[in-house]
């Protein structure tokens, strides 16, 4: 049986509230590894698109949880609880519910993060989910201080989305980019630039305990040490909390430069995703009357409807 959360959960919150496995990097990272404000703030205010279902029919009930932000075409599976319930055949079941949840939603992919050789990864590929990249994150230890002004990144601006489209598209392989997008609005990042050209977006996230960068850097770049240098200066409001650089695996060029550094690696990790539409061709209804003997055209109309 799966219902939402409510208040008669309480106590299972409690008493799990620190045996979460978050399948959502940035956000553990960047907010902590205790579940129990994801799942208050589901509870007390959905609209911030947390949402937390609860498998609840024997003893140990298992705690699931996605988040969607609004108008983006995929959903993030943020964790399940407790970690040691991945061994139980519900777990499947509670991650195939919450991809239908999310499909209702409008997300047309779910998506999980998690270390290959954790018991959660063949949970997670019989439950439908495959890889489409790879990632390692790099928590930087070094303090830094605020770069010049002219150091070359500078806050995100609503002029320079078409051209942090342009170089997400050139830098991303087709397959990522089916998946997942950068906003074409409110940009929450850094921007490098050389001339009229840019050659550096930092997607950034922050939280109570860490700032989340995601760096998209033009592979024609020289003196990437520098530039990565130059990046982890620029980052506004860091109050000593540690910087985690994410590098996908089609960017592992940054990762000597990384490793020069003051820094720590982690473990490779899959970044998985559940498809949650198919594509189908539907014939074009002509206005025009057919001629006798014509056979009917179809045309590549794609639509998409919840798989």
């Amino acid at each position: 049986m799966f219902r939402p959360f409510d208040w008669r959960d309480l106590p299972i919150l409690h008493k799990y509230r620190h045996q979460g496995l978050f399948l959502n990097t940035s956000l553990g990272l960047t907010r902590g590894k205790a579940i129990s404000p994801f799942v208050l703030l589901s509870y007390l205010t959905p609209t911030t698109g947390f949402y937390t279902w609860v498998c609840a029919d024997n003893d140990q009930p298992i705690l699931g949880q996605i988040n969607h932000a609004a108008e983006s075409p995929f959903c993030r599976v943020s964790f399940l609880s407790p970690e040691r319930a991945l061994k139980d055949a519900r777990a499947v079941a509670l991650l195939e519910y919450l991809a239908k949840q999310a499909g209702q939603n409008g997300a047309l992919h779910l998506l999980a993060e998690i270390d290959e050789l954790s018991p959660a990864y063949e949970v997670l590929r019989k439950a439908g989910f495959g890889i489409y990249a790879r990632q390692r994150i790099w928590k930087i230890l070094e303090e830094t201080r605020p770069d010049h002004p002219l150091s070359g990144w500078q806050p995100a601006r609503e002029k320079d989305s078409i051209a942090v489209q342009t170089l997400f598209h050139n830098v991303v392989p087709g397959l990522v980019g089916q998946v997942e997008c950068l906003p074409t609005r409110h940009l929450q990042g850094l921007v490098c630039y050389k001339g009229d050209d840019l050659i550096g977006y930092a997607d950034l996230k922050y939280g109570y305990y860490g700032i989340w960068a995601q760096p998209f850097i033009h592979p024609d770049v020289e003196d990437i040490d520098e530039h990565l240098g130059k990046l982890i200066a620029s980052i506004p409001d860091r109050r000593s909390r540690p910087v985690y650089l994410c590098v996908r695996s089609y960017q592992s060029w940054l990762e000597p430069a990384l490793g020069a550094m003051d820094s720590q690696s982690s473990p490779m990790q899959a970044v998985m995703v559940k498809r949650l539409a198919v594509r189908q061709k539907v014939a074009l209804q002509s206005a025009l009357p057919a001629i006798e003997g014509q056979t009917e055209i179809s045309a590549p109309v794609v639509h998409s409807q919840p798989n």
